[in-house]
């Protein structure tokens, strides 16, 4: 394949799928990796697509590197959050040990929770007091309180997690793509994301629609580690994928 060949054949796979990972490119072309992030660079030069940790953009694609405030995003697209939330409610039965991430629509599930005899494991102190109120068993880990999101983030929250084990967890994430998985704009939230979900069985991301397409700078789980819960898919890309789980609003 020519030079001008296979970079059109890089911005096409960009367009339709609005961003792509340097694995995919080099299974989808059969070419090396070295090529691919030659070919990136070159392109993002030219001001053709956005080169981006591990893969690349379409141009006017989002990509974010800083969290909203917690009263801002409660707002944004609350009827498919709680839609999203009840569902997930219902997953939780007697017994289980939940762990539970900070996030708008995690804590819009604590409303809709009925099981008995479950524990809950939080980083969110919104959270911890709600679950609380309602009988729970919850604790909540130790370290960094992030104001932005309301959330305990930092090693001393990560080594909190090692003498857990859950049997399901539920996270948030600002952004999801098929290339770079489930992505959040901080290090730090990001770490904890990541060590909690390795200490749980089964593993819940919930998600509106507006998040799929979306790219922040931290990945902290790969597409296929979780199962999404989301509302109906409008992106055509993600229709009919085995780990989605879409719930009507």
């Amino acid at each position: 394949m020519l030079g001008e060949e296979r970079q059109q054949a890089i911005l096409a796979a960009v367009e339709q799928r609005h961003s792509v990972s340097v694995q995919e490119l080099m299974q989808l072309l059969d070419i090396s990796e070295s090529t691919i992030r030659r070919d990136l660079n070159a392109l993002d030069k030219e001001g053709r697509l956005v080169k981006v940790h591990g893969g690349a953009m379409a141009i006017g694609g989002s990509f974010h590197v800083k969290d909203d405030a917690v009263e801002y995003r409660k707002e944004i697209n609350r009827e498919e959050k709680i839609e999203i939330a009840r569902y997930a409610a219902a997953l939780i039965k007697d017994q289980d040990v939940v762990y539970m991430d900070a996030g708008t629509t995690t804590e819009l599930m604590i409303d809709y929770i009925t099981a008995k005899n479950v524990i809950f494991v939080t980083n969110s102190f919104a959270h911890a007091k709600h679950l609380s109120q309602k009988g729970y068993t919850t604790y909540i880990l130790g370290g960094e309180f992030k104001p932005v999101t309301e959330a305990i983030v930092g090693e001393e929250a990560i080594i909190s997690l090692d003498k857990y084990n859950f049997t399901k967890g539920f996270w948030g994430a600002n952004g999801v793509t098929k290339g770079n998985g489930f992505t959040t704009p901080d290090v730090k939230e990001a770490m904890v994301k990541k060590k909690s979900m390795q200490k749980t069985k089964e593993r819940y991301v919930l998600c509106d629609s507006s998040k799929f397409g979306e790219i922040c700078s931290i990945s902290f789980a790969e597409f296929k580690s979780a199962r999404i819960i989301t509302t109906k898919i409008e992106n055509n890309e993600y229709r009919g994928i085995k780990n989605i789980t879409e719930v009507s609003v």
